[in-house]
């Protein structure tokens, strides 16, 4: 797969915004998604760090943002939080976030797979972020590119 625009539909780019939003619903936690054609000369997770930044994920009230990157041409991903979520999630969380993501990927589900991560994270950030009074979207929902 060489192109960016066929790793998902139209229709299963809404069913992953709409995830996100599901995940939101109930927590002051940010998720985003972004995909790439590849992590250039970085490692992927350096690269993730990098459009973290980029999107402003680390500039929340609460530092609770958490980017879901993907690189389609190198087929890896990273899954990472804000300094505010990795202090309050258990220590193999992400590992198990990533693994949830990764058997949907294998099996060539890569919208499943972005939504399972979504929703796995959704319901950590409710546990440690709850929704409160005034809470407000800080981070727009829809996928990037790169």
């Amino acid at each position: 797969m060489s192109n960016i625009e066929d790793f998902l539909s139209a229709e299963e780019e809404q069913e992953i915004i709409e995830a996100i939003r599901t995940a939101e619903d109930h927590t002051s936690g940010e998720i985003r998604v972004h995909i790439e054609r590849s992590s250039k000369d970085e490692t992927p997770f350096e690269r993730a760090k990098e459009v973290f930044h980029l999107l402003k994920m680390d500039n929340t009230k609460l530092s609770n943002g958490v980017l879901l990157y993907v690189a389609v041409d190198d087929h890896n991903f990273v899954i990472c939080g804000d300094k505010g979520i990795d202090a309050v999630v258990p220590e193999n969380f992400w590992d198990t976030t990533r693994d949830a993501i990764q058997s949907r990927f294998k099996e060539g589900n890569f919208k499943q797979g972005i939504i399972d991560g979504i929703l796995k994270a959704g319901h950590e950030l409710k546990v440690h972020f709850p929704v409160e009074d005034g809470d407000i979207d800080e981070l727009p929902n829809e996928i990037s590119r790169g």
